[in-house]
């Protein structure tokens, strides 16, 4: 029986290889299982973190892109 994923990540700056097997790592394999999944870029959550000028809408579109990048379905 498959089985239905939600999560997200902020966008606190760029995504490093922690990022990759703490997480997307894990959205791959669930996603090539067959797993209906959802992934967000958990943009409003950053706002409790950021202390400073930041781009907050850049560094999601950075995040988006990361998901792309390694392999993340956009559909």
């Amino acid at each position: 029986m498959s089985s239905r994923v939600l999560s997200g990540m902020r966008p606190t700056g760029n995504l490093h290889l922690g990022n990759y097997f703490g997480a997307i790592k894990q959205f791959l394999d669930l996603q090539t299982a067959g797993e209906e999944c959802f992934f967000f870029v958990a943009d409003i959550h950053a706002l409790t973190e950021v202390t400073g000028p930041t781009n907050i809408e850049e560094m999601s579109v950075e995040v988006a892109k990361n998901y792309l990048a390694c392999g993340i379905d956009s559909m």
